[in-house]
Order: structure tokens, then sequence, then C-alpha cells
């Protein structure tokens, strides 16, 4: 376990603020206890200063992980988010996306959402911004990119893609946890 370098830093404080904004500095600076950010074997976690501290007894090659995932580093140097840290993106999202109960599991399988399966968006998303996606009763089911500005979307066909899906709460059923931890 080691500290993100300042380049690591960049390129994961730049995928964040596509969906969560300037609210990284809150993300860090919690009112209960300073979080931070570490890498093991490739992967980014999200830990409490205190829990970090008490890892550190722990030899490197017997940590497997400690935290809670927030994604990893490819071979090309930049970062993929993974759907361990929609609790931490829906908390502070910049851009919501609310799907009509019909295109729930059509996008928990993994598929994008259509035109057709949106029930509203915030206003003023712009095309290609990070987007958290909700149902109807406000949970969160994953996140994406918008492939269409709010404005754009309203003129679009029925099924047209409105957003592009990233990582759903369904990769937990689908075996994908494999490759998540």
């Amino acid at each position: 376990m080691r500290p993100l370098t300042e380049e690591e830093t960049k390129v994961l404080f730049i995928k964040l603020s596509e969906y969560i904004g300037k609210s990284i500095e809150r993300l860090i600076n919690r009112s209960d206890e300073r979080h931070c950010f570490r890498l093991i074997k490739d992967r980014v976690y999200y830990v409490s200063e205190s829990l970090m501290k008490a890892s550190t007894s722990i030899a490197r090659d017997n940590l497997l992980h400690v935290g809670t995932c927030f994604g990893k580093f490819t071979k090309t140097g930049k970062f993929r988010l993974k759907i361990t840290a929609l609790e931490y993106l829906a908390q502070y999202a910049k851009h919501k996306v609310w799907i009509k109960p019909s295109s729930e599991m059509s996008f928990l399988y993994g598929n994008h959402i259509a035109k057709n399966g949106l029930a509203r968006m915030t206003e003023g998303t712009p095309q290609y911004a990070g987007v958290v996606v909700y149902n109807s009763a406000d949970i969160p089911l994953g996140f994406g990119v918008a492939a269409q500005s709010t404005e754009h979307s309203q003129t679009l066909d029925p099924t047209g893609n409105v957003v592009l899906h990233q990582a759903d709460i369904g990769d937990y059923l689908r075996g994908v946890e494999d490759e998540m931890f």
C-alpha cells in the first residue's frame, strides 16, 4: 500500500471531477474523519486515515484490500471507476438521470439507456458528462456517460441512446466481482 503519485492523483481527480465536480474536497475532508486514497496492486482505495494507520502493521504481501475500492489504473495509465465507488458518487453527483421501471432491468443487464427509458434528467447536463443513474425510487443503480446533452435529448428519437452504460449494481450478480476485487 502506497500513496498515489502526483500523476496518478491528477488522473484520479480528473475522472472523479467528471462525476462529482468540486466535491472532491468534501470527499477527502469529511466531517467525521479525514480520508485519503491509497494504491494496492494498481487498485485505488478510499480509506479513512485511522484505518490506513492501523493497516500499516500488516505486511505488504499479506494486505489484499483496505477501505473502499474506487477503481483501478489500466496498463496505459488511465483510470477506470468501479461500481464499488457508487455510494460516494451518488452522494456528490452533479448530473443525475432517473430511469423508468420498464428500463431498469435492461440497464442492470449492462445495456445503454435509450430515450424511451428515461424518466427525467438533471437540467444543463452537457454531452459526455458523467451521470449517476437512479431508479424512480431514488436508489442509485449505476453510472455512465451522457451520450446527449439535456437539450438535445429532448428532440432525440425514442430509440436513441441518452446514457452510455459504464457500471451498474448488476455487476455483482453477473460475476464481474472477480475482476473487481
